[in-house]
């Protein structure tokens, strides 16, 4: 059971972190630092779009605009952060 548990926390970890490149990759096209003109750019974009959008946008339809800043990866991360450390605490030993 111990290994179910690891396999479920490695892939809670991997999806934090195509969250937090896909918040930094929207910033670096947001500010023109990369262009989607580029077939790379945006494949990898339209990947991280599609793998984030589906558990941010349930967040975006309950959390208020606050002047163009999105907390809704914020809110996804610390719920991620909730869930590996409940799965860690109450898994059966």
């Amino acid at each position: 059971m111990q290994s179910i548990l690891k396999l479920i926390v490695q892939i809670i970890e991997l999806y934090t972190w195509i969250v937090i490149i896909s918040v930094i990759l929207t910033w670096l096209v947001q500010f023109n630092v990369i262009n989607t003109s580029n077939r790379i750019v945006y494949a990898v974009g339209d990947f991280l779009y599609r793998i984030t959008e589906p558990a941010l946008r349930p967040i975006r339809r309950w959390i208020p605009s606050f002047g163009g800043i999105d907390l809704s990866p914020i809110i996804l991360l610390l719920g991620l952060v909730l869930l590996q450390n409940l799965l860690i605490e109450y898994w059966p030993r």
